[in-house]
């Protein structure tokens, strides 16, 4: 579908500033829905908001439908009197720079045990509400909570560790588990009720005030969640519920050994028999959520690389074709038209084109990718079309100033002819200097053809490297930067709302 005409900040809300270790829905993300509002943006991109499992990465969710726990703000609990005040004092979480993701577990764990308890001792006046949130997503809740007490209560191993009986999910075993670990899944049902009451408060404050919410799918979904522990029959697993298959990309120029991401793949065969059901689900929960979907390594829904489950590296794999032309059709039948962004990266062939076209999503362009030498390079601007959304870069490039000043060395994939070859174009393409490189690159998104425009704020704050969310296929710092408390001045918001308003992107809010 086309979008109207607008731009936006990317900003996962565990980069907000705030006393508690990792940013939150407590007043600092209202604080920024403001500085959307001041700097007429009307678009704000988040990464995936499950509650996140190995490595602490978005992309690898214990659940495709829960929400993360980290995010809940304590002060919020304190307004639900589920806190008292003595329960917030000298939160010990590390620095304010980066999140200390042991630190806040500890912490977030335990406030929320905390309310959880006062919830069970008193007369709330939210029980009904939640037992209305119950209701509404026994679909998923039921079994996700489940799936976490059975995790704790197994040391925290992967479910496919667990003891036999409850690997298969034999009736017994999951009957007596219902019945061992009742207030265990009462908690995590409750945390559940607390994520999504304040997420939809923050999604209502900003739809009011023309501010829409951009999330992530991300195409796979991690081995260990809840999502593959119930539903084993849609992915390719043996009878142990270990993969047979797993997920990657081919070797390449970056990497003689390809990337083996490790994730199931899905069993299409069965999905297919049932009307894509989960899918369907998946989708239809996602869009409750946010109101754009940006859906993560789209070409693996024309083909995917098929990688043997034992192996260590990508190089064995094999293409299979993946059914997204059904896939999407059903989707589409069930839910009507799909706000849906294609994050078409990398190598983009004819069928992954006719797959994108086919169902009018508009694909993605990242200004940091088009100073190679060639003009035809798609993601300069001059080669946009309008139904794409322009990028100056993302969550998994180095910033613009990082990649501006960056350096051949180890772990470089660029020579220092190539950097050098690169930021001479990038200076003359862009008409300047370089002295505010990250404005450039700005102006040249939002000045672009494309409808939808998107600014990391790592950019729109022009900082280097040292705030990279994160660097593909490592495990070190990522996903911890946070920005902090002031950085974003009245003069960037008024600099950005000029640009904008110069450009026909002014958000239009709500009568």
């Amino acid at each position: 579908m086309n979008f109207p005409r607008t731009s936006g900040i990317l900003l996962h809300p565990t980069s907000l500033p705030g006393p508690f270790g990792i940013g939150d829905l407590g007043p600092e993300a209202y604080a920024f829905a403001d500085f959307l509002i001041n700097s007429g943006q009307s678009l704000w991109q988040v990464l995936p908001l499950g509650p996140t499992g190995y490595g602490d990465s978005p992309y690898a969710c214990y659940s495709a439908f829960a929400g993360n726990t980290l995010l809940i703000s304590p002060e919020q609990l304190v307004e639900d009197e589920l806190l008292v005040q003595e329960d917030l004092t000298a939160p010990a979480t590390g620095s304010t720079e980066r999140v200390d993701f042991h630190a806040v577990h500890e912490l977030k764990d335990s406030i929320l045990r905390k309310a959880f308890a006062r919830f069970s001792q008193n007369a709330s006046s939210l029980r009904t509400a939640f037992e209305d949130f119950r209701r509404r997503n026994v679909s998923w809740l039921d079994d996700y909570a489940l799936f976490r007490a059975l995790k704790d209560a197994h040391g925290g191993v992967a479910w496919n560790e667990w003891d036999p009986a409850y690997v298969r999910r034999e009736p017994a075993a999951i009957a007596s588990a219902l019945e061992k670990f009742r207030d265990q899944i009462e908690a995590h049902k409750f945390y559940q009720f607390l994520f999504f009451r304040q997420w939809f408060a923050l999604k209502a404050h900003c739809n009011a005030r023309g501010i829409q919410f951009v999330g992530d799918i991300p195409i796979f979904v991690a081995q260990d969640s809840a999502d593959v522990w119930t539903n084993p029959d849609q992915f390719k697993l043996d009878p142990d519920g270990n993969p047979i298959v797993v997920a990657g990309v081919p070797p390449d120029y970056f990497s003689t050994t390809g990337q083996l991401w490790g994730n199931p793949l899905y069993n299409w065969d069965q999905m297919r028999a049932d009307g894509f059901k989960w899918w369907i689900k998946r989708v239809d929960s996602t869009l409750k959520v946010v109101d754009i979907v940006r859906v993560d390594h789209f070409r693996g829904f024309a083909a995917c690389w098929e990688i043997p489950g034992g192996d260590q590296t990508a190089e064995r794999g094999r293409w299979v074709e993946a059914p997204g032309k059904e896939l999407f059709t059903a989707i589409r039948a069930a839910l009507g038209e799909l706000p849906i962004i294609a994050e078409d990266l990398g190598v983009i062939t004819p069928d992954v084109v006719a797959l994108r076209d086919g169902f009018g999503f508009p694909g993605m362009r990242i200004l940091q990718f088009a100073f190679g030498g060639d003009p035809k390079n798609t993601d300069l601007p001059h080669n946009y079309v309008s139904n794409v959304a322009a990028y100056t870069g993302t969550h998994d490039n180095d910033t613009t100033v990082g990649w501006f000043r960056s350096v051949a060395g180890e772990g470089s994939t660029r020579t220092a002819a190539q950097i050098e070859r690169e930021r001479k174009f990038c200076l003359c393409y862009l008409n300047t200097m370089g002295k505010e490189i990250h404005w450039d690159f700005i102006r040249g998104v939002l000045a672009s053809v494309a409808n939808t425009a998107v600014v990391p704020l790592q950019d729109l704050l022009g900082l280097g490297t040292e705030a990279r969310m994160n660097l593909p296929n490592s495990t070190e710092g990522n996903w911890s930067w946070r920005f902090e408390k002031g950085a974003l001045s009245a003069d960037i918001a008024a600099r950005l709302k000029e640009l904008t308003e110069l450009y026909g992107r002014t958000a239009k809010t709500p009568m």
